[in-house]
């Protein structure tokens, strides 16, 4: 939902990440790594994950958000996705793309046969909370994905289910 007072800034297109946003991404994912609320990658992780990721391009051509998904299993083996690397530009905050980005990557999520997908915030999470996701799931999050979760930075788990 848009912030009172923000115009909303259109987003040309949500669209797959290729190796040559890489860089982009990266530079889009540092600041946020160094507040803490992301895990540090090198742009080389980004290269080699590309095709984890959607970016959010606004209609001059600006990366304005990205978002990436990876299939797991659940702790009970059934099919789910992790939702990870979730930002928007400081300047596009409030204005629409992280709802544009969410939608798209449950859109995806479900296409690929997730019936849950998981994600973790140090933060309120209150987008995530709009977009259908509840707190709560670690027991159920895929085992490997779980032991990466930081409690030092009060990693919270938030699950959301498609089916």
């Amino acid at each position: 939902m848009p912030r009172p007072g923000l115009r909303s800034e259109p987003v040309a297109v949500v669209r797959p990440a290729g190796r040559s946003d890489a860089a982009a991404v990266h530079r889009l994912s540092v600041p946020f790594a160094r507040e803490g609320a992301l895990r540090y990658r090198p742009a080389s992780r980004y290269a080699r994950d590309a095709a984890d990721f959607l970016v959010a391009e606004t209609a001059h051509g600006d990366l304005a958000g990205c978002v990436a998904l990876r299939a797991r299993s659940d702790a009970r083996g059934r099919a789910a996705a992790v939702l990870y690397n979730f930002c928007v530009a400081e300047g596009s905050q409030g204005r629409g793309i992280g709802s544009a980005l969410l939608r798209a990557v449950l859109a995806e999520a479900a296409a690929r046969g997730a019936a849950r997908v998981f994600t973790a915030t140090a933060g309120s999470g209150l987008l995530f909370l709009r977009h259908g996701f509840v707190v709560g799931g670690e027991e159920e999050a895929p085992p490997g994905w779980r032991s990466r979760l930081d409690p030092a930075r009060g990693s919270r788990v938030l699950v959301c289910a498609l089916t």
